[in-house]
């Protein structure tokens, strides 16, 4: 039987956790075993910069804290090795590296991810992976909403460099 010290310290850990999962808008959960330590620093520091928070977890807490928060169909994917990434404003930026990662390590694997509270499949973590960041659609959009204006700023340029040709060439006519 556990001391009261060591039940009350996981209890804590349990609620830090539901805390998490309840702030962020999306995670992944993966398989780090056969990482090294150099290359899981280098993965560390890629995922802090980008505003992911990555730790390794017990399987046993993270199962209780998502019960707690409500977050369903991740239990069958809480065996092994498991390590929690999560952001609490975009939703790509772990699954962007964490897949990165994963196709150029063999050890290194995808259980399951997750999006504002609820649990979607590896396939779909990796889909996710593909999509733009949030900085890449804003350029997108505002280049999109700058197209126009461009275009008719250049229609205006021709129109006017068409005009002054005109009358140029009244000019010339009226001077001959």
């Amino acid at each position: 039987m556990p001391s009261t010290q060591v039940l009350e310290a996981k209890k804590a850990m349990v609620a830090q956790l539901s805390e998490r999962l309840k702030s962020t808008v999306a995670g992944v959960i993966v398989d780090y075993k056969g990482i090294s330590v150099a290359d899981d620093t280098k993965l560390r520091k890629e995922l802090r910069e980008a505003g992911v928070n990555y730790t390794v977890v017990k399987n046993t807490l993270l199962s209780r804290a998502a019960k707690e928060v409500g977050l369903e169909g991740l239990e069958e994917k809480l065996n092994g090795t498991t390590a929690l990434a999560t952001s609490e404003s975009d939703y790509v930026s772990a699954a962007k590296i964490l897949c990165k990662y994963a196709e150029g390590n063999e050890n290194f694997s995808i259980k399951i991810g997750f999006i504002d509270g609820a649990a979607i499949p590896d396939s779909q973590v990796k889909e996710l992976a593909k999509l733009p960041s949030r900085e890449e659609l804003i350029a997108k959009a505002l280049g999109g909403l700058n197209a126009p204006i461009s275009g008719f700023a250049g229609v205006c340029a021709g129109t006017l460099r068409s005009l002054v040709t005109v009358i140029d060439a009244i000019a010339q006519k009226q001077g001959a």
